[in-house]
């Protein structure tokens, strides 16, 4: 599920009933979604669920893994197992450039 998350793409800004309409997904399939962990929209102030750019992709992910006859308890482990794959790409890329940025101060010692 290659995509990256920004600042705005983050930003819980649909309705539930726009997020259902975007999504495909009823409004109650949305609530169960959240109730089981699977995602967790952003709340107004009043407890208004908003959902983001970043909820609307994960929920085509959840979309995908339930045409693929997952059950919900597997798809929350795909997406956990997903996630941790994203942040441990990131945590390598980063010591990668850390190494690339020694390696000419190593040399010259």
């Amino acid at each position: 599920m290659p995509h990256e998350s920004t600042p705005r793409s983050r930003m819980g800004v649909y309705g539930i009933s726009v997020a259902s309409e975007l999504s495909g997904i009823d409004p109650q399939t949305l609530r169960l979604y959240e109730q089981r962990g699977l995602l967790t929209p952003a709340r107004t102030e009043g407890g208004t669920r908003r959902y983001s750019d970043d909820d609307l992709v994960i929920l085509r992910r959840i979309s995908e893994l339930v045409a693929a006859g997952v059950n919900l308890a597997g798809i929350a482990r795909i997406l956990q197992l997903e996630a941790d794959n994203v942040r441990l790409e990131v945590e390598n890329a980063d010591l990668r450039a850390e190494n690339q940025a020694e390696a000419p101060r190593q040399r010259a010692h």
